[in-house]
């Protein structure tokens, strides 16, 4: 069976796929701790417990300014706070090691984005963050209650404009379409399989009568965790429709009313009690467990999905999913510890995965301060901001394509939804030439301010630890070591030997690298070394070859 779990020890080629594809990239420590142990030990390393970080700090200040919002005195300039806290998150990406929870905090905000241009508060933004790291390991049903009332999502898709009198539909033909159970093919006027143009209507009156809370001092019951409110005028919901709503055939025709009325209007607990009977209901179907898996499946494995894949794959994934509850953990490790991850289930080499997808800036980037070993600022600091991040990643990540936070569509960045290129989306000429222009950065300075902390690769350090190179000294070595742990497929010997006599040696002898690290070891300058690791690795990253993962 294509699900059934890799046996034996990963190796370092399996090890490595894991990791690039659960971590935002490994080191070469990683890949070899990796190697000698089983999957299933490797899901219990990837989905360890572990504390939630601490809330990000205004460094003019010391101190966060999420108590719960934004106080007078503070530094209250949104658009600034916001790019604090995209850094903060990116670094929790950055300093995340071989824990998979914020490789799925990135995939439940690719699945539900934010547009922090509409959405506009940090603290939105941050909550809604929050709620995807409680869920992370958790249960997928669950969080998607919570987000359908999210402060962010309630902005960012007009959910707070969506009350008994004027309903609002946007949110909830986007919740059904993009979000939970997918459209379908389009079988007649406004019924598109899954659901129609009826049961988007119903849905929005259900979800009628809740309000951003810009105080961020209402919190969720279950997790304490900062969420939108019901308007209510004493125990009534006051903007809720409390009429009957009744769906279509795709939903068994279900009807869903308050539980309880006073004076013509749902009381509040009917009111939330509607909105946990609607999740239900979507979510009892069949086809919602197959529209997330599908979405799992492209960002963690491979953008087509074939009919066999579907069969084989999509189907059966899909079945775990919901007898499992809808928990993410569970499914998202089958997956991985699944024979078809690692290309085992057939012979067939047109559907491999390994090597198969293209990074987003995001994963390129963060793939290679972490394979380095590339120190940032402390994290309090207003340097930790300014050069890490305003002038260093989030900066170069723009320029390569991702506007983080700021997707142009509802359904997210392109490359996680866009027929028929999905991640090669992110390949354009503009965003291709900046990736290989972050070659040169990465080894001078990732920092493009103009005066600040200098932030890069020290690859006279890395090439001299005998745990990334056993002996450093032997030109092939050293190469192989390079190209065997940056590239997630496998070159042939013409191309080894292109990097390694045209690139690393220059048409040279292989004795003359040996000669000037040994020079270099046993005291003399390490210009020349240096010089002819920065020109290798800055040859690596430009390659199509590194892009892959």
């Amino acid at each position: 069976m294509a699900l059934d779990p890799f046996t034996g020890n990963l190796g370092e080629r399996n090890a490595a796929h894991l990791l690039r594809r659960a971590t935002f990239g490994p080191t070469i420590e990683d890949i070899r701790q990796f190697s000698g142990i089983s999957v299933s030990q490797a899901m219990d390393i990837l989905f360890a417990n572990q504390a939630l970080p601490s809330a990000p700090v205004d460094p003019k200040t010391g101190t966060t300014w999420l108590n719960p919002n934004a106080s007078p005195g503070v530094n209250s300039e949104q658009d600034l706070l916001t790019e604090y806290f995209i850094a903060w998150h990116l670094e929790q990406m950055r300093a995340s090691g071989t824990n998979i929870r914020e490789r799925i905090v990135f995939f439940l905000h690719s699945h539900l984005p934010a547009r922090r241009s509409v959405i506009q508060s940090s603290e939105a933004l941050y909550y809604q963050n929050c709620f995807f790291r409680h869920y992370a390991f958790g249960n997928f049903r669950d969080l998607f209650e919570k987000i359908c009332i999210d402060n962010a999502m309630l902005v960012y898709i007009d959910g707070r404009l969506n009350i008994n009198l004027w309903p609002n539909e946007n949110f909830a033909r986007e919740m059904l379409e993009l979000y939970s159970i997918g459209k379908g093919p389009q079988i007649g006027e406004g019924d598109y399989t899954n659901y129609t143009e009826q049961d988007i209507k119903e849905a929005a009156r259900v979800l009628s009568g809740y309000k951003n809370d810009i105080t961020f001092t209402n919190t969720d019951p279950e997790t304490g965790i900062p969420i939108g409110k019901l308007e209510v005028d004493g125990i009534r919901a006051s903007l809720h429709d409390a009429e009957t709503k009744t769906f279509s055939a795709a939903f068994q025709n279900t009807s869903i009313s308050p539980a309880a009325t006073d004076g013509g209007y749902a009381t509040a607990e009917a009111a939330k009690g509607e909105l946990t009977a609607l999740i239900n209901l979507i979510f009892n179907q069949d086809e919602t467990a197959r529209f997330i898996c599908r979405k799992l499946y492209r960002f963690f494995a491979y953008y087509e999905i074939t009919e066999d894949v579907e069969t084989r794959i999509i189907i059966p994934l899909a079945q775990g999913f919901k007898a499992s509850g809808y928990n993410l953990k569970s499914v998202i490790s089958d997956l991985l510890s699944s024979r078809h991850f690692y290309d085992l289930d057939n012979v067939i080499t047109a559907d491999n995965n390994l090597g198969a997808l293209i990074k987003s800036p995001i994963e390129s980037l963060l793939g290679a301060v972490r394979f380095f070993n590339v120190t940032f600022p402390a994290t309090s600091s207003q340097s930790f901001y300014d050069d890490g991040y305003r002038n260093g990643i989030t900066k170069h990540i723009l320029d390569q394509g991702l506007d983080f936070y700021e997707p142009y569509d509802v359904a997210g960045y392109d490359a996680y939804f866009q027929v028929p290129g999905y991640n090669r989306n992110w390949i354009t000429p503009v965003n291709l030439a900046n990736r290989y222009l972050f070659s040169q950065r990465l080894i001078e300075n990732i920092n493009t301010g103009e005066t600040g902390a200098v932030i890069n690769a020290d690859l006279v350090a890395f090439a001299d630890n005998l745990q990334h190179i056993a002996n450093p000294s032997d030109a092939t070595n050293v190469v192989k070591a390079f190209t065997d742990y940056m590239f997630a497929v496998e070159i042939n010997t013409d191309r080894f030997n292109y990097f390694l006599n045209t690139i690393f040696l220059e048409g040279l002898a292989a004795y003359n690298w040996t000669n000037e690290w040994n020079s270099y070891k046993s005291g003399g300058s390490d210009d020349i070394v240096r010089l002819r690791l920065e020109i290798l690795v800055a040859k690596l990253i430009q390659t199509p070859e590194y892009q892959l993962f």
